[in-house]
């Protein structure tokens, strides 16, 4: 899997749900400690949001989107 760190967390328009991110949840923001789920509700009304897009897990945790991860199809090359 890579991630994609390119601000693409950034904007409203990359964030569906069923994606999977890695978020900062609030009490790990002093930290930096990042979060890996599957994006359930996205909860920021705004287009671009420049410390993330903000969302709801599956698992019901939120926090903002840190980075987009991005699932090879395992195949050399992808």
């Amino acid at each position: 899997m890579n991630t994609e760190t390119d601000n693409a967390g950034t904007h409203r328009e990359n964030i569906h749900p069923g994606l999977v991110v890695d978020v900062i949840l609030k009490k790990d923001q002093a930290t930096g400690k990042l979060t890996r789920g599957v994006v359930k509700d996205i909860l920021t009304n705004s287009s671009v949001h420049p410390r993330g897009i903000k969302v709801r897990l599956k698992d019901g945790q939120v926090g903002r989107v840190w980075a987009i991860v991005r699932q090879s199809s395992g195949k050399p090359g992808t």
